[in-house]
């Protein structure tokens, strides 16, 4: 999925609060339940939506939808950066850059007057880091779209990275990995990723590591600069109650100048290639939790190798999340797991696929064991309905144009589908999605599931595993 599951959230919920999970955080979790009241609430707006693009001639791509209804703009620059970029010795950098953005830059010598002049302006900014981009945004009323438009050219183009600035956004990075490593379900999250990308685990892990930013320099946020914050490996969303013609016009007017880097930063610095795992792996997380959280991974398709997979993935994963489902009677209904859900996180550079449940020590043993004979008949003919089939399809539709209602969010959509996947992909969407067939799930399954090498976790208490005893080989259903 593009977005985090409500059932994900919900079963961590449970369990304590969690380490970032693997799932973008882009629009809203979705509604389950809310199908048709999206689909009456968006009723006037196209299925598809009507997003517009230009390049220009330095590369940078600018990509525009326009929405009307109330006087608010939302403005963001997408980099393709982050931790899919860094190898050991930069892992956690692509996110120490990213609070440096909005300090001191050419235009305006320190962060108090920058904050100032903002706040006088009536301009919202933030920033986030992902595995496969890095996004920066300020959203503002229409009649502030070029002041908006200037300070986002300064903060891109002309950082002067103060030391003392950087030194306390430093601390403030390495305290958000003590707040992460002080939670359980980071050691969930972080095995979880050292074993899916074994060769390289850095790559999935955008807060990065404590040594790298502690003796990270201002020279290495240079390094970063000059390597991907470059026109031809950028772009700029907005959203909003504007002209598509005047934003190409005014992002010409800032940025048309900026020079392009003479070679892509994926030539010159190509991306890994996450090696298949060869055999299935287990183990027990031994955390102060209340209850048991089981996690079983697969790597799923890759955008640009697999597509049609990616589709598939989506697909069931929604008709897997409906009450009504046979994954959710048979695991729920039976009182097994108290919640459970799967996931397909699409990704540039080969995307998880998650199936995670909630239960509790007496009955661990039989939950996984029921899961695992669920996962083994996912490609029976009657394992769901072709209303099933089309209701899902339907309900993933509807949460689409749902989303649209907020475009301050869905410049974030937008600059997540235009790194990892181009913005084409993110056009064609929901018209592939709506021609996925059981053909096209049954051979993602067979791909990338049944009968494939996989990990299986489960964070549990020491006094819960004394009645549990569960073992690596239960965890990976044998």
């Amino acid at each position: 999925m593009k977005r985090l599951l409500l059932i994900f959230a919900l079963i961590f919920s449970l369990v304590a609060p969690l380490a970032a999970r693997p799932f973008p955080l882009q629009t809203n979790p979705l509604r389950q339940s809310q199908g048709a009241a999206a689909t009456k609430s968006v009723a006037a707006k196209p299925a598809v939506a009507d997003i517009q693009s230009k390049v220009l001639a330095n590369g940078l791509e600018v990509i525009v939808l326009e929405d009307h209804s109330v006087p608010v703009v939302t403005i963001e620059l997408a980099v393709r950066n982050g931790s899919f970029t860094e190898p050991p010795e930069l892992n956690g950098l692509s996110h120490l850059y990213e609070h440096m953005f909005f300090k001191a830059n050419r235009a305006i010598a320190n962060q108090e007057d920058y904050l100032q002049k903002i706040g006088q302006l009536g301009i919202a900014y933030n920033g986030e880091t992902r595995e496969e981009v890095v996004e920066y945004y300020f959203t503002t009323t229409s009649p502030n779209v070029r002041a908006a438009m200037n300070f986002m050219r300064d903060a891109t183009r002309y950082p002067l990275f103060d030391e003392k600035e950087f030194e306390r956004e430093r601390r403030v990075v390495i305290g958000e990995i003590d707040r992460n490593e002080s939670e359980p379900g980071y050691y969930l999250n972080k095995e979880m990723n050292d074993r899916l990308y074994y060769k390289f685990p850095s790559r999935k892990q955008p807060l990065g590591n404590r040594q790298t930013v502690s003796t990270a320099t201002t020279e290495m946020m240079r390094l970063i600069q000059g390597r991907y914050y470059v026109p031809n490996n950028s772009a700029l969303v907005v959203t909003g109650d504007v002209q598509t013609a005047d934003i190409y016009k005014l992002a010409q007017d800032f940025f048309g100048d900026w020079p392009r880097r003479e070679k892509d930063p994926f030539v010159e610095f190509p991306l890994v290639e996450h090696p298949p795992l060869q055999n299935s792996s287990g183990a027990v997380i031994k955390q102060p939790v209340t209850n048991v959280l089981i996690e079983i991974g697969w790597h799923g398709p890759s955008i640009g190798k697999d597509d049609a997979a990616t589709y598939a993935a989506d697909t069931f994963s929604f008709i897997m999340q409906q009450p009504d489902s046979r994954f959710q009677r048979n695991l729920v209904d039976t009182g097994l797991v108290n919640g459970v859900g799967i996931g397909y996180y699409t990704q540039r550079n080969v995307g998880p696929i998650n199936v995670i449940f909630q239960t509790s020590p007496d009955k661990a043993k039989a939950a996984l064991k029921a899961v695992y004979n669920e996962i083994a008949h996912f490609n029976d003919t009657d394992y769901y309905t072709d209303e099933q089939l089309e209701s899902a399809k339907a309900l993933l539709e509807a949460d689409d144009l749902y989303s649209r209602e907020k475009f301050d969010e869905y410049a974030k959509t937008l600059g997540f589908w235009w790194s990892s996947t181009g913005i084409d992909y993110f056009r064609g969407y929901l018209g592939n999605l709506r021609r996925t067939s059981r053909a096209d799930i049954s051979r993602y399954i067979t791909t990338y599931i049944q009968g494939k090498p996989h990990v299986g976790l489960a964070l549990i208490s020491e006094q819960a595993q004394q009645q549990a005893k569960l073992t690596p080989e239960d965890l990976i259903g044998q």
